[in-house]
């Protein structure tokens, strides 16, 4: 069983997902992080792959991209710095990113890194349903790598099903059709949209991401769903001067109560 699946089978409810850009704010931060953010209480970690071009993100985390690449950061250099990673991290941890550097470093090599390092699994989201069904899926399967789907409150009940028919591990519930870190709060709409997924009676475990940045939408997200994802919130707590982990633990410990 995949470390994902392990995950969810033992902690159901209020799972934190953290997002972090790889090489950000300082280029060999990776690692150290992650170990911060076990160490603090995170159940699962989401390192962005750096893109110039990076769709789905709000200018918080387009800005962590855009630092990151500055400072050297590369898929290649990723995984030199992932390869102690399961010496000293047990928690599952899912590569965040767009399929353009996965297809110029070799799709088959990239899952092979992934493999070796310790990864469970990818969240790729300009990745369409019949191609990864088509191409990736016997790739990633035979390397042991989740492909997480996304979805959104325009998904159709269809759509939804044949993500939830087609994937394991979790279902990444984008809160709004906005950017990430574009809004905070949880508005009435939303939460008519959580209900409607959660009288579907998934098969797989829901996270919401987008708009989560504290203990308050935190919580009204694992009253939703199996969890929450937070991603630009983050990325700001380690920009800020000070002590990298203990910021890590305070923000963590901030959000879980």
């Amino acid at each position: 069983m995949n470390r994902i699946e392990k995950l969810f089978e033992t902690k159901p409810e209020r799972v934190l997902n953290v997002y972090f850009t790889a090489g950000y704010p300082k280029l060999d931060d990776t690692l150290g992080i992650m170990q911060s953010l076990e160490k603090s209480g995170a159940d699962l970690i989401e390192v962005g792959i750096p893109f110039s071009d990076p769709v789905a993100d709000g200018p918080t985390i387009q800005e962590s991209n855009g630092v990151a690449l500055a400072n050297g950061m590369t898929v290649k250099l990723l995984f030199e710095q992932l390869a102690e990673l399961r010496q000293t991290v047990n928690i599952p941890v899912v590569l965040m990113g767009y399929i353009n550097p996965i297809v110029q470093y070799g799709v088959e090599a990239f899952c092979k890194r992934c493999q070796e390092v310790g990864v469970d699994g990818l969240i790729l989201p300009d990745l369409p349903m019949f191609e990864y069904m088509e191409v990736y899926k016997p790739v990633f399967d035979a390397h042991g790598l989740l492909n997480i789907f996304l979805i959104t409150p325009q998904t159709s009940e269809a759509r939804i099903r044949e993500i939830d028919n087609n994937s394991k591990g979790f279902i990444y519930m984008v809160s709004s059709a906005s950017t990430t870190g574009a809004k905070t709060g949880i508005s009435t709409d939303q939460e008519a949209y959580f209900a409607r997924v959660k009288a579907m009676s998934l098969k797989n475990p829901t996270l919401i991401g987008f708009g989560i940045s504290n203990k308050e939408t935190f919580d009204k997200a694992c009253a939703n769903a199996n969890g929450a994802i937070i991603g630009s919130a983050f990325i700001k707590a380690i920009a800020q001067e000070g002590d990298l982990d203990k910021n890590i633990n305070e923000f963590v410990n901030g959000v879980i109560g």
